[in-house]
């Protein structure tokens, strides 16, 4: 693909540092879907809790985010077909935890600092 023509000066080594190092589109298709299943608040919600005490069933997570189980339910399903939280059962009961290998640095920083940023915004008025 050749470069488009610019009015201003192009810094052909800048350029081609961030070439060499972006993620394929192939690859950003796929974070951009994980980040747009994670921005509805139940599943984020879901994720935050199970973070917090490891592994709960639908009901109990249902309690804990003030939430239908239906609703739960439907974000635990979206969740565990991408891989981003697994289950065990007990009986008749399913418990649910994050995904082993689940990003640390993601729980812990990434979407924290998400939350904070967003309340540093400036509004719109």
């Amino acid at each position: 693909m050749p470069a488009p023509d610019h009015a201003h000066p192009v810094d052909p080594e800048r350029v081609a540092h961030a070439r060499a190092r972006l993620p394929g589109r192939e690859e950003t298709a796929r974070l951009t879907s994980v980040l747009s299943l994670m921005a509805d608040p139940t599943r984020a919600r879901v994720l935050f809790a199970l973070d917090l005490v490891e592994e709960l069933c639908v009901g109990d997570l249902a309690l804990a985010l003030e939430a239908t189980e239906d609703a739960v339910g439907y974000a635990l399903r979206l969740l565990r077909t991408a891989g981003l939280v697994a289950n065990r059962k007990q009986g008749r009961v399913v418990y649910y935890r994050l995904a082993e290998g689940f990003p640390e640095p993601l729980r812990d920083h990434c979407l924290r600092q998400l939350v904070v940023l967003s309340e540093a915004a400036p509004d719109d008025d």
